[in-house]
This record gives C-alpha cells, structure tokens and sequence, in this order.
C-alpha cells in the first residue's frame, strides 16, 4: 500500500474518532456533570463541554493567578483568582444567550452558538500572566519594548494549546469563533456569525459586557465592600435590535451605576497606593531575574507559560544562586512591608494627560533634586539615588469609554416600540453628569525613603514650571489637547477664564484656567525638603536594606 494511501486511512480513523466524540457530546449536551458553588452566582452548573475545557491544566493554571494582583496585600480577602472569575464569566455568558434565544426566536441562534459563547466566556482570561494586568500592563512593556502583547493573544495560544493537548472535539470554525468572541473582534471568524454575539462576552462597542457584570460584583465582595447588581432585571431587559444589544430605556440608570462603580473600582480598590507601589517592586523583581531566568520569552511557548503564574515570587525567594540576589532583596522588602513610598499624588484633568506625560517624568525630577544638592548636599549616610529610584505612575480611571459617557453608545427601547432603538439622552435619564467621565492620578514614589522630601520639592519644582507654561499661553496648540464634552457640568465653573486651543477632533477646546486645582500642590502630603522617611515606617530594617538581604540562606544536604 503506498505510504500516501495509509496515511489518509489514518486520518479516516482520527476523523471517526473525532466524529464519535462529537456525536456523543452533542448527544449528552445538556447532561449536568457537576455543579460548582459560586459565592456570586450561587451553584454554577457544568455541562459535559464545558468540564473538557474545565478540567485541562490550561485553564486550571488560573487558580494561581490572582485576579486582583497585589490587592491581596491591603484587602487579605482580595486573593480570589482568575479561575472562579472565569467560571462565572461562562455561566452569565450561557445566562444572556439562552434568554435571548428563548424570547427572541427569529435570532435562529442555535445551541452552537450558545455553546460557543460559554466556552468563550470560560476562556477569556487563559492569557493573563502572574498578578494578572500587572504583567501584560507593566511588565512586558518593560521586558520587550516596543513590542505589544496583550493578554488577550495569550489567551488565543493557550486556547489553541488546549485543544490540541486535549483532543477536544470542536471543528475549526467553532475554534476560529470561541477565540473572535475572546477579541470581540467579529473579523476574525466567518462573516456568517451573528454580530450581536460578540456583544456578550468582550464588547467593544460600549463596555457593557458578562466580563464587567462579574469582577465588579465579585472584587467588590471579596474585599468586603459587596455591590449588588441587578442581574435579572438586566438580562431579562437585553434585547437585539438591528444586530446589537439593547436595553430597556427604565434601565439606563442601573447601566450608567454599573460604568460609574466601573470608575469607583478603579479609584478605590485597583488603584490604591499601597497595591500600586507593590506592582512597582514585583516589576523590578522580574526584571533583575529576567537575565537568568528568561521569564519574559515563557509568554510564546504556551509549553512554559502554561506553568508561569504568581508562584514565580516564590520560585525567586526560595532561590540561592547569587544572580537572584537583589530580586531576593526586593521580594524581602515586599514581606517586609518595606515598600516604595508615595511621596505626593495630585488628581489631573483628563484634557492635561499628554502635557504631564511629557513634561512630569523620571529623569526632569531627578535634575531638580540633584540641583537642589548644589546648595544642601545630602548627608553622608544617605544611598546614592538614581534616576531609577523615582517612579511616576499616572493612573487613567474612567467609566468604561475614556472621556466619553458610555451610554452614549448603548441603544435602547421602549415597551411602546421594542422593535426600534436610538440613543438616549441626558434627560432620558438623568441630568446630573460629569463634565468628563475620566481622569489622571498622578503619584510620585521613591524606592529610597530617605530622598523623600527631596522627591518631593523636585516634583514640585516642575510644577512650578508648568504653571508658568500655561500662564504664558505656552501649551496653546499642543495637539494632544482632549477637548471636554459641549455638555453643561454639573456644577459651576470656579473662574470663567478659558485657553482657547485647538482640540484633536478640529474644534475649539477650552481648557479651564479658572482653577489651578491640577498644577497646585497637594497640602495633604507637603513636608520639608528635609523629611527622611514615612511616619509610620520609622528607621525599620533600614541597615538590612541598605546591605541587599539577609545573610544568604545554605541549603542542607
């Protein structure tokens, strides 16, 4: 028999197997194989598809990747994982698609594309690496610059990975449309699939997705502050209307709370100081190890990244080889409690971002405190500070759709007319809105304490500066000027002076001078140039610091 002829009978034989596998499947569907107690949604059932992605080591490989990445070190509670949030992403994901199919028969959506929708709300997250954005958002944009990953690449290699380990019985077009509805790209997969689908589990077009639905009412939880969403009401409201979700316009004030406690969560939890300056030294502890370990190149060998989670702190900790030293040393620091210091933070209007971005950084700061050495030398005792031990972190936190409302893109209807939809406006639903719906945090840390009052007045010293580049009308021009929505605010302006600019979209932007609120100091953080440490850290350790780590641990034989 020629070789070419055997080995199509091979395939016959594979194509069978796989055949049968999906028969079967299909045939015991809706058989339950287990439920899973959620403390969000209750009992989670589990379907025979569904468990063959569960119960693969791609996706358990989640239980070790905390969901909320260092929150876990100011709220103990936060140290819930990508793995449960996964589970109840899959079960909202089959809850909107099966009441969609059942009230609105003319979709024509099948038990495929429910199918296909569940699996792809299970696997959404397979990408994330150790402490979760902490290491697409800020440490692969260090390791590789220049380079874009996102998690979301992650997730369609770790998918591709699974179902070629696994064998799982689904075909390549049900492949290519689990992993478009993961990209909320509908591009991807074939023209034939219903677009309103791609609304469900990553919406692009305005946020409102079952990946929001979830982590906002699961972290809120877990820290202990629980923000109850009215689910039911939400998803019996869902409807399609010209290949999009739309919403019953009675419930325009609960989606405009979900997008505000989006910004909540941000400013109170994913954002706090503590978790930031954390996610800081964990990035300079991956980067010291990056030379021998090779941690970064793990993220294109699903092979390797299948066993990268938050363990590698403790593979790094519990290490002896001289390379890992100062990685050691930052990680003790962590345990330690001895983390990097905010030193100031001021809250920026969202139309300055670009002008801090550019004139607020690392090295202009450094040169002012290195000026200010000129006339009051540092002491003696003091570590040699770089340019490195200043960090300036500005943190974007908005409803969901940077600057814009984002109910400005959800279509709604009536009761009167559910087969139409339009936008809504402010008085359709309220008139108590902000200017903007998002905003700059800047914070200024220190890896060195002792340079803290030093940081401090080098900050403020550019601040100065760039009062007097907007008082001089210097800023005027700049084109990455982000106009304010024409919307009246909800409250008075302090002044009526304006800066009349030309905005990024071609019309006239003002930028309120009235308020030098952004380009002021912060009276709650000021101290003297001189101040050495925090107050509630004292003189702690500081020895130990200073010499790298502790005396290096010998292991027995």
């Amino acid at each position: 028999m020629p070789p070419s002829t055997e080995y199509a009978v091979c395939d016959d034989d594979d194509d069978n197997i796989v055949k049968h596998s999906r028969e079967y499947i299909e045939a015991n569907r809706r058989v339950l194989v287990r439920s899973i107690k959620d403390p969000i949604h209750d009992y989670i059932p589990v379907h025979m598809l569904l468990s063959k992605f569960i119960d693969t080591r791609q996706f358990q490989r989640l239980r070790d990747v905390k969901q909320l990445g260092t929150s876990s070190y100011v709220w103990p509670g936060a140290s819930h994982s990508r793995f449960e949030h996964s589970l109840g992403v899959a079960y909202l994901s089959r809850l909107i698609a099966t009441r969609l199919q059942r009230d609105q028969p003319e979709l024509c959506i099948t038990d495929r594309d429910v199918d296909c929708v569940e699996i792809a709300g299970l696997c959404h997250d397979l990408g994330h690496g150790p402490w979760s954005h902490v290491w697409d958002g800020m440490f692969i944009p260090r390791a590789l610059p220049g380079k874009k990953w996102r998690h979301e690449q992650g997730s369609e290699m770790m998918f591709d990975f699974m179902i070629s380990e696994y064998e799982i019985p689904i075909s390549e077009e049900d492949q290519q449309f689990i992993k478009a509805l993961i990209a909320g790209d509908p591009s991807k997969c074939s023209s034939d699939e219903k677009e309103f689908l791609f609304d469900i589990v990553a919406n692009k077009r305005n946020g409102l997705d079952v990946d929001k639905f979830d982590y906002i009412q699961r972290d809120s939880q877990m820290i202990g502050e629980p923000i109850r969403i009215d689910l039911t009401r939400i998803i019996n409201s869902a409807r399609v209307i010209g290949e999009q979700i739309c919403y019953d316009i009675k419930d325009a004030n609960q989606l405009y709370e979900i997008c505000a406690t989006r910004f909540k969560l941000h400013k109170m939890i994913y954002n706090h100081k503590a978790a930031r300056s954390i996610e800081y030294m964990l990035i300079d502890a991956l980067l010291a190890a990056e030379p021998h370990l090779h941690i970064v190149g793990r993220v294109f060998d699903p092979e390797k990244f299948v066993f990268l989670n938050d363990n590698i702190m403790n593979e790094i900790e519990s290490s002896i080889e001289p390379e890992l030293k100062a990685s050691r040393s930052i990680i003790r620091r962590i345990r330690d409690r001895d983390i990097y210091k905010c030193v100031d933070y001021k809250v920026i209007d969202w139309q300055f971002k670009d002008l801090f971005r550019t004139h607020v950084t690392s090295r202009k700061i450094f040169d002012e405190v290195k000026r200010y050495a000129l006339t009051d030398p540092f002491p003696a005792s003091f570590p040699e500070l770089v340019e490195d031990d200043i960090i300036v972190d500005l943190s974007t936190m908005h409803y969901g759709m940077k600057e814009q409302n984002p109910l400005k893109y959800v279509k709604f209807y009536s009761k009167r007319d559910p087969t139409s939809c339009r936008s809504a406006e402010k008085g359709d639903y309220s008139n108590l809105q902000p200017e903007l719906f998002a905003e700059i945090l800047l914070r200024i840390y220190t890896k060195k304490p002792d340079y803290w009052g030093r940081v401090q007045a080098g900050y403020r010293r550019i601040l100065e500066n760039l009062n007097t580049t907007i008082s001089t009308g210097e800023y005027i021009g700049v084109t990455a000027i982000t106009p304010p929505t024409t919307e009246p605010p909800s409250t008075p302006p302090a002044l009526s002076q304006t800066l009349e600019g030309e905005g990024s979209c071609g019309t006239s932007a003002k930028v309120r001078r009235g308020s030098l609120t952004p380009f002021s100091n912060n009276s709650f953080t000021t101290v003297p140039p001189t101040y050495p440490m925090s107050p509630t850290r004292g003189g702690r350790k500081r020895s130990r610091d200073r010499s790298g780590e502790s005396p290096v641990r010998k292991r027995k034989h």
